[in-house]
């Protein structure tokens, strides 16, 4: 780390990350919620998003804020097969309950069935692919969720989701979902009326979002969301980041950490290697603050940047 590292912290006081996976949950992570949050508080920083593949998180996240002051941990939902899929009472119980975040499919997305993965050429599986490969295993598994129907339009129950996060003022992400899909939702997102999107980890492998493409969806008013594991495993280049930042711009850009895996960095290095990396590149402070404190903040809690 090139900068000393409390003026990192200083740097990102506020913070919100708005993608992390930390215990409890299904895969044994590197830290907890409590945890973290004292942590966050320590150093002068707001609160994260829970983000569970499996399960609704809205109820923790409130335990979590209550039990450490001056947190602030915000409540999420993945439409996977554990919540019902495209379930709009889901949807609608998580925003009566706060939810913040809605993803749309991730592990259960059906570009990431196996063969998607295989013709990708991923070797190196994530976690989570193991309890994809029980479950199915089992016999029991339902088939991968598209946001398409059999004409390739989108389903019905999609336009049911989509309706109760604007009903809630919920943040709609990507999740896992390919690239035509991910258009389809940015546009059906935009005539639904809901006013924040994000493009969950735009250069992720399952994504791969050209830096043209990236731009296509900042313009339909989507913010582009890059993670520090992406590029700290090498998934993605450094270099391939920051072109894509400069060309959508910091005030479309949203950067996450995505981590919590035993073997990657804890979450509060991460952060601050990912703003020590975007210094060395040549963002601005004022930039930095933009991605990873201000508009983080605008998506969940409303807060307009500086």
């Amino acid at each position: 780390m090139n900068r000393e590292r409390e003026d990192l912290i200083h740097l990102l006081t506020g913070a919100i990350d708005i993608h992390l996976h930390i215990e409890p949950d299904l895969i044994e992570r590197s830290t907890d919620d409590l945890s973290l949050a004292r942590e966050f508080v320590s150093l002068g920083w707001r609160g994260f998003v829970l983000k569970s593949h499996y399960f609704p998180t809205v109820e923790r996240a409130k335990v979590v804020s209550a039990a450490v002051p001056g947190a602030q941990v915000f409540g999420a939902i993945a439409l996977n097969h554990a919540v019902g899929g495209f379930n709009p009472v889901a949807v609608d119980i998580a925003g009566r309950a706060g939810t913040r975040i809605v993803w749309l499919p991730t592990v259960d997305a059906a570009n990431e069935a196996p063969e998607k993965q295989a013709a990708r050429g991923e070797r190196h599986q994530p976690f989570w692919c193991h309890i994809q490969a029980e479950i199915r295993a089992k016999g029991y598994a339902p088939e991968p969720l598209s946001v398409f129907d059999e004409k390739g339009d989108l389903r019905s129950e999609v336009w049911a989701c989509l309706a109760r996060v604007a009903e809630y003022d919920m943040v709609l992400a990507t999740g896992h979902l390919a690239r035509d899909e991910i258009f389809a939702v940015v546009a059906a997102a935009r005539e639904r009326g809901i006013k924040r999107v994000v493009v969950t980890h735009a250069l992720f492998p399952s994504q791969a979002l050209s830096i043209e493409d990236q731009c296509c969806l900042a313009d339909m008013g989507a913010y582009i969301e890059g993670c520090y594991t992406t590029f700290y495993t090498k998934k993605c280049t450094w270099e391939m980041l920051f072109a894509a930042i400069r060309a959508v711009g910091p005030e479309r850009t949203v950067l996450s950490s995505d981590l919590g895996q035993r073997s990657n960095p804890p979450v509060v290095a991460g952060l601050l290697d990912f703003a020590d990396r975007l210094l060395a590149a040549g963002f601005t402070p004022r930039e930095v603050r933009r991605m990873l404190v201000e508009n983080p903040a605008w998506l969940v809690a409303g807060e307009e940047a500086e």
